[in-house]
């Protein structure tokens, strides 16, 4: 007979305003909106505290609306090489629960803790651990859904926030997800709920009772998918290279502002291929094609590549690449969200020698690095570049990670 799995969802609470406040203490219990400029009409709301939210503020509002709901509010710049260092961070303790650990996003990670249960305890044990460590070792509070598979996981964890621990089971589904509204259900989009909306299916329950042929029918394999998600039904594994299975490895930010400067884009450049790059290396692969992406605030899109005459993992070279693709292909439209992405993947393990040993000697200093990160913590060592740039990732008080420049 098949274990019965245990899965749970690490979701970080509001987590780039949570590592502001984490990082400096006069913010915390405060209300605090991580936002662009707030002189401009087009800067918008990034993140938000809960006790920021408690006024109205949402993530994605204009910033001159959310300073209207909040006037007491403190406005804070984005530091995003910070913020991808606490979330490889918070990967890297979850790694010690279960080598099993697939992010789902910046702030949010899967964990199957099935056949871990002798080490840690069950499913609610394992996540009271798991929130303190969390807590101890970053000061970042987070709230943990546990559930039989990936699906009822992630329902769970968005019950409670901040700080929550829930659990869902199969036998909870009818009784405590079917009178939800269909478009809580993960998976279900404002689009989707509109077209179920108006097939008469109105909330989870309705979808489960709903004929998975007329699903089918209305909206391909989807339909089937998610007639079995409205009754609790998700075999999909815990991957740690899920993000690897379109052959590819990569992060997009949406900016604080409109980024117009080179040297600011460089600068955000040079921290996503670091990460990347990390990735990468991992997950024990080189690519060969490195891919930009920049969207304007009218998302208005570019999305280039170019093939490397051999495959990396190396943030430089990564970098390098990515700004050639810069000067080629931008327009000098202001920036709002940019991203790097490595494909066209092979196993590190197929990596050519080179004569004079300077890609071995690279190769063995992001290996350094990456053991020191994962010894001391993400934000042990950075690259120089973070600490330039104007103020991209540096706050108003000349701090970034914490530490005085």
């Amino acid at each position: 007979m098949a274990r019965r799995r245990t899965v749970l969802l690490a979701d970080m609470n509001a987590f780039y305003a949570s590592v502001e406040q984490a990082f400096n203490p006069s913010l915390r219990n405060r209300p605090v909106i991580v936002c662009g400029d707030p002189s401009r009409r087009h800067g918008i709301v990034l993140a938000a505290s809960y006790e920021a939210k408690a006024y109205g503020v949402e993530t994605g509002m204009p910033v001159f609306e959310a300073k209207r709901l909040c006037p007491p509010a403190e406005l804070v710049p984005p530091r995003m090489a910070t913020y991808l260092r606490v979330s490889s961070q918070i990967v890297d303790i979850l790694h010690q629960f279960s080598p099993l650990v697939e992010p789902f996003s910046v702030d949010e990670a899967f964990v199957e803790l099935t056949g871990c249960e002798k080490l840690f305890g069950d499913g609610i044990q394992a996540a009271r651990r798991i929130k303190e460590r969390i807590l101890r070792e970053t000061g970042i509070r987070c709230s943990i859904g546990v559930g039989p598979n990936k699906l009822l996981a992630k329902m769970a964890a968005e019950m409670k926030k901040p700080d929550g621990l829930t659990v869902l089971t199969e036998q909870d589904v009818p009784e405590r997800l079917w009178p939800l509204p269909v478009v809580r259900l993960f998976g279900v989009g404002p689009r989707i709920s509109r077209h179920l909306q108006r097939m008469g299916i109105r909330t989870i329950g309705d979808l489960a009772q709903a004929d998975p042929a007329r699903l089918e029918q209305r909206f391909g394999i989807i339909g089937r998918v998610l007639h079995c998600s409205a009754r609790g039904i998700d075999p999909s594994p815990v991957d740690p290279r899920s993000l690897d299975k379109n052959r590819s490895i990569g992060h997009q930010f949406t900016l604080p502002r409109d980024y117009t400067r080179e040297s600011d884009l460089r600068t955000v450049l040079r921290e996503l291929a670091e990460e990347v790059a990390s990735r990468a290396r991992k997950a024990g692969y080189t690519g060969r094609t490195v891919s930009l992406t920049l969207r304007s605030f009218d998302f208005g899109s570019v999305h280039r590549s170019l093939t490397l005459s051999e495959p990396t993992n190396i943030g430089r070279k990564m970098f390098e690449a990515a700004v050639i693709l810069l000067r080629r292909h931008w327009d000098h439209r202001p920036v709002r969200l940019i991203g790097i992405t490595l494909s066209n993947l092979s196993s590190d393990r197929m990596m050519q020698m080179d004569l004079f040993g300077k890609r071995e000697r690279e190769q063995r200093l992001a290996e350094a690095i990456d053991a020191i990160r994962n010894r001391f913590g993400t934000t042990s060592i950075f690259w120089a570049r973070s600490l330039t740039g104007a103020s991209v990732f540096v706050d108003r008080a000349g701090k970034i990670g914490g530490h005085r420049i």
